[in-house]
């Protein structure tokens, strides 16, 4: 049965989810939209929103789920969380798992390569420890998809695969971003001419690139397209509107990225305990985001206020 008031809080959650986690993507747009003309900026946060939200946002989950439910059709798979159809709710039963997992395999393995591999602003003094140990990645994570599959295979085979698409999404986005960066880096060079073209381009390849995070995640939350189409578009919205006004203001909160990343990490085991059959309630997985969000806001809060009074 659909539930308005769990649905209010799930859009609230992805919402927040979007926000905190597109804030690098929207700092790698702000410093290309710097060096855009005024026309450029415009058109790519116009056109360019629509862009994010309704065909990679939109667009994405709705062919995942699809993809996984191909006999409830288009349309079914878009209105699933609003039907009552018994035939309807074994299909999901019957594929949510390989979902579950592949996105659980996804967001562990992004909490763990931050953890490890990223420079931070440390939210949490043990974060210096394992930063100090970033080798053990590559073996932490092979151990975890080693252990997951052996699982899976016991319980139900397709979730195997899964589990190795989400670690081949990770590998492959991974490689995106590094890209994204040193391409950035070189888009912004003093001297450097690229077309304004080029640059939006290269903006919409890396939003793609850097959208299958929230996609992956909003399925912690919800398996309603809709649901995840309007709180994720919220977040984008929020996102653009951040680019081009309050991006400084958003990167003196120096423990968001921290709270981002424990959100995903805590997101991560919501889906691979449900792909187990945990059972966990839809309402969690928006109130540990709120929870770690909220924080990590106040600890960012409150040393940006001791800063300004030093």
């Amino acid at each position: 049965m659909f539930d308005l008031g769990i649905a209010l809080f799930t859009v609230l959650g992805l919402a927040l989810f979007e926000v905190v986690i597109a804030v690098d993507n929207a700092v790698v747009n702000a410093h290309v939209l710097s060096t855009m003309s005024e026309k450029a900026r415009r058109w790519f946060l116009l056109w360019g929103l629509l862009v994010a939200v309704f065909i990679v946002r939109g667009l994405l989950p709705w062919l995942i789920v699809f993809a996984l439910n191909p006999s409830l059709g288009f349309f079914g798979s878009l209105t699933l969380a609003f039907s009552d159809d018994p035939a309807v709710a074994h299909s999901i039963e019957q594929s949510e798992s390989v979902l579950l997992v592949a996105g659980g395999v996804f967001l562990t393995f992004l909490f763990f390569h931050w953890l490890f591999m990223q420079p931070k602003n440390y939210g949490l003094q043990v974060e210096k420890r394992f930063e100090r140990h970033g080798a053990w990645f590559y073996a932490i994570v092979s151990v975890l998809l080693l252990v997951i599959v052996w699982l899976s295979l016991e319980r139900q085979p397709l979730m195997a695969l899964g589990a190795t698409i989400g670690s081949t999404m990770f590998f492959i986005t991974h490689g995106f971003k590094e890209y994204a960066e040193e391409k950035e880096r070189r888009m912004t060079a003093a001297g450097t001419h690229v077309s304004d073209w080029s640059k939006i381009f290269y903006l919409e390849v890396i939003d793609a690139a850097f959208s299958v995070d929230a996609v992956l995640g909003s399925f912690a939350f919800t398996f309603s397209v809709p649901l995840i189409l309007v709180g994720n578009g919220i977040g984008a919205i929020v996102v653009r509107q951040l680019t081009v006004t309050n991006m400084k203001l958003v990167t003196q909160y120096k423990y968001l990225k921290n709270g981002a990343m424990y959100s995903i990490f805590l997101l991560g085991l919501v889906m691979l305990a449900d792909s187990f059959g945990a059972g966990i309630p839809n309402w969690v997985s928006p109130l540990l985001t709120f929870g770690v969000m909220g924080y990590f806001f106040w600890k960012s809060r409150a040393e940006l206020a001791l800063v300004q009074k030093a």
